[in-house]
């Protein structure tokens, strides 16, 4: 049987460890060392995986110690591939995970890559990496592969076993091995790549795909607002013709869709191509945090509400519902432009966890809902905030603004 390194146990490394781990010997690898002593005691923070999934991966082990990884025969790379404050590719945990991995690299190993890459990334920047630190040869003594993660954080219904999976290797054979490998945990069965850029460009486009998307009904929440009709009502009557996608306006964040559309455009510009259409809905989409907070304070000021020292409440800071995941959330652009017109904001958050709020974003999550607020915005739809008694939160005239169209239009003061 194989044995099996992952590397990085995030929302995707974790999940796919475990399934490799009930079929055979897994060293699930992360350099954060409290994160392994979390794993060890059975504990998922993220809770893609839960005490009982975690012992039913008999084979798997955790370990912070590259050492671990010298007895491996496969490596599977699951780092975070984010874009910096310019909106370039941030490569530093690709690279550094490709040194540990090249450090240990013997003749026959095999090297997937699941992290989201643009097109070319694999054999450009990491393969150079593993042949440096190792010493080997690229397709002579080791391999590589590319198998995009297709996670979807919080989703308890579209998991790794029962998503179909895209694979792909450096060499026919080594692509067919990938393949065959994948196949043994992935239920819903896989697709063979022609080569690695085909599969990285695969995983690229979807999620800019899909950020386009978002970006149109984003921009037709804009003119309906103008002309003075519900986004919402537009979406639903436009809905009853078979073929029309069901999108809907709000903030895009998280660490896929925010982010993968740089990686396409870094590509193409260093290749002499300015990409048009996906910019600019990317234009559109970091723009609505904006947008919803200069919304909320037109509406107070329109109610006579106090805007200096205002009492606002945000509801939801995590990138979507029913999840703790807080990666390159836009609620927070939401509270710092909200912020910027004096307003004292609170955020309440039953997800989230309170210490990461405070090192990522330096804001203090308020622990319970005993105060009235001049303004209500519903940024993120968490289930809890259903059973919520709005009467008790609302100053005269209070204002709900309901970001993700959460509540019935009645019982709110606008939609995006």
């Amino acid at each position: 049987m194989e044995k099996i390194g992952i590397i990085g146990l995030g929302y995707v490394g974790l999940p796919l460890a475990v399934e490799f781990g009930k079929l055979t010997e897994v060293i699930g690898f992360d350099i954060n060392q409290a994160r392994i002593e979390e794993l060890k005691k059975g504990i998922d923070r993220t809770l893609e995986t839960d005490g009982d999934e975690l012992k039913s991966a008999k084979f798997l082990s955790f370990s912070s110690d590259r050492n671990t990884l010298k007895e491996v025969n496969y490596f599977v790379v699951t780092v975070p591939t984010p874009v910096d404050e310019f909106h370039v590719p941030d490569l530093k945990p690709l690279q550094s995970a490709s040194k540990t991995v090249g450090s240990v690299l013997k003749k026959g190993d095999i090297v997937i890559y699941e992290s989201t890459v643009y097109p070319g990334c694999t054999e450009e920047i990491c393969v150079p990496i593993l042949e440096k630190e190792s010493g080997l040869k690229f397709n002579q003594d080791f391999f590589a592969g590319y198998s995009p993660e297709r996670i979807n954080p919080g989703d308890k219904q579209h998991r790794l076993p029962n998503i179909k999976k895209i694979t792909s290797g450096s060499t026919p054979e080594v692509a067919d091995k990938v393949d065959a490998l994948y196949k043994k945990i992935i239920k819903a069965g896989t697709h063979k790549a022609s080569s690695l850029k085909v599969a990285e460009a695969a995983k690229v486009i979807e999620n800019s795909q899909r950020d386009l998307n978002i970006a149109f009904v984003n921009e037709l929440a804009l003119i309906f607002n103008k002309i003075g009709i519900d986004t919402h009502e537009v979406l639903e009557a436009a809905g009853t013709k078979w073929n029309f996608l069901p999108f809907r306006p709000g903030l895009v964040g998280g660490h896929c869709i925010g982010v993968d559309p740089y990686y396409l455009t870094y590509k193409a510009e260093s290749l002499g191509y300015h990409p048009e259409v996906i910019l600019s809905g990317r234009k559109i989409n970091d723009n609505m945090p904006i947008y919803i907070a200069n919304e909320v304070i037109k509406l107070m000021a329109k109610n006579k509400l106090q805007i200096h020292n205002g009492k606002v409440l945000v509801l939801g800071l995590t990138f979507k519902e029913n999840c703790p995941d807080i990666r390159n959330s836009k609620v927070v652009d939401v509270i710092r432009e909200l912020k910027s017109f004096g307003t004292d904001v609170d955020v309440y958050d039953p997800h989230a966890d309170a210490e990461e709020v405070k090192h990522e974003y330096n804001l203090e999550l308020t622990s319970s809902l005993s105060k009235k607020y001049h303004a209500i915005i519903i940024a993120v739809s968490h289930k809890e905030f259903a059973s919520i008694d709005w009467r008790n939160l609302k100053e005269a005239n209070a204002i709900i603004y309901d970001v993700k169209g959460f509540l019935e239009k009645t019982s709110v003061t606008a939609r995006l």
